[in-house]
């Protein structure tokens, strides 16, 4: 009796064993059927297509890859609450640049001190070492749009307010280019060429523009725009017949008298150097 209790109970565990590996392999899927029903992939070198670009009326469409060389990004960290920062006005501001490839520091106006204080006096101030107190630090001003900074600078103030604080991402492109900048010695040795910068600056004020009258306008022709043909000067206006009235002969106009040449003086004999008397 106990023998056939035995083998019951093996026959059970074996029987319990096989469903459990009956529902395991019911559970996971054929590797065929995975395969059929994973999407294939192409493996052919056709380029993705482009985005659409919306084209006006009067360009013809493209059929290439759109691309992006280079753009000026930017971050504003405080928003200003003054004057636009409009083109073609005298900005001054404060910044510091850094390298984007290292985080070394090239330039800062906080590292450019302004003339020493001075008392009531006229007097320049000393500190507790008898050295001069320089003056706090100067911003730089320069007008926008006329080429006296890098292109990436010029238009890095786009948009901002008198007050404003941004963050400018500048390509090589648009800084230094291909030549880089020479530094003025060994401490500063300037930018590599292709290297792109970091900008932190501060709109502190933008001013209008004073040109003296003579001054060549700022707005001179560039790629892309027509030049304009200089104003022709007016012609005099042809002489006129006289008018007359109905039944009534012309009039023959007078001629008008011509300045008559004045002969040259005739040649006077030297004079003895002797005071003359006024003519009576």
């Amino acid at each position: 009796m106990l023998n056939m209790i035995r083998a019951m109970n093996g026959n059970f565990l074996i029987l319990l064993i096989a469903a459990s590996a009956i529902a395991q392999t019911s559970a996971k899927p054929s590797t065929s059927a995975a395969a059929a029903a994973r999407p294939a992939v192409s493996t052919s070198k056709t380029p993705a297509a482009s985005p659409a670009v919306k084209l006006p009326p009067g360009v013809p469409p493209v059929k290439a890859r759109l691309q992006t060389a280079f753009s000026l990004r930017y971050q504003d960290i405080v928003i200003g609450t003054g004057a636009d920062a409009a083109p073609r006005k005298m900005y001054s501001v404060h910044y510091t640049g850094w390298l984007a490839s290292t985080g070394r520091k090239f330039d800062s106006s906080y590292d450019h001190p302004g003339p020493p204080l001075k008392d009531k006096d006229g007097k320049m101030l000393r500190d507790e070492n008898d050295q001069i107190k320089p003056g706090p630090p100067q911003p730089i001003s320069f007008i926008q749009g006329t080429g006296r900074a890098i292109p990436g600078f010029d238009e890095g103030f786009t948009g901002m307010k008198v007050g404003g604080k941004r963050r400018l991402f500048i390509p090589w492109q648009m800084a230094y280019g291909e030549l880089g900048r020479d530094g003025p010695d060994a401490a500063h040795p300037g930018i590599p060429p292709k290297t792109d910068l970091i900008f932190d600056v501060e709109l502190l004020d933008v001013k209008d523009v004073a040109m003296p009258a003579n001054h060549p306008p700022m707005n001179m022709p560039r790629p892309g725009m027509s030049v304009q043909p200089p104003h022709p000067q007016p012609t005099p206006p042809a002489a006129q017949p006289a008018q007359t009235q109905p039944g009534q002969p012309a009039q023959p106009q007078a001629a008008q008298p011509q300045p008559q040449a004045q002969p040259a003086p005739a040649a006077q004999p030297a004079q003895p150097q002797a005071t003359q008397a006024p003519p009576k």
